[in-house]
């Protein structure tokens, strides 16, 4: 499925508010930062997630990191992200029911295309 680059930038978008929603959740919560703000570690993990975003060669295809092939992050970062996702994800619902539904119905529908590849 080729898509156009419109929605191909709306899709990095998408991943991009949905990433840093998860972090500055997380940082509120664990680090105690007031809202709209990070703590040192927290911004830098931001901005690392956001710049392997802006250069992944296969947001055309795929649906989140996790289920990448190649995992572009360095070890460190990359524990760092699993960490906050493990935490924030659950806790994203009520915070941001929109994402969460959103994030949920691609997963699923990713989880169905890999079956039927599969099978």
């Amino acid at each position: 499925m080729q898509e156009t680059p419109k929605s191909l930038d709306k899709k990095r978008a998408d991943e991009k508010l949905l990433v840093s929603e998860m972090i500055a959740l997380y940082c509120r919560k664990q680090h105690k930062t007031p809202k709209w703000q990070l703590c040192p570690a927290c911004q830098e993990l931001q901005d690392y997630a956001l710049a392997r975003i802006d250069k992944c060669p296969f947001m055309e295809t795929k649906t989140f990191c996790s289920a990448c092939k190649v995992h572009c992050y360095k070890p460190a970062m990359r524990e760092q992200i699993r960490a906050v996702m493990r935490w924030a994800g659950p806790r994203m619902l009520p915070v941001h029911p929109v994402l969460s539904v959103k994030h949920v119905a691609v997963t699923l529908k990713a989880k169905r295309e890999a079956q039927k590849t599969d099978a």
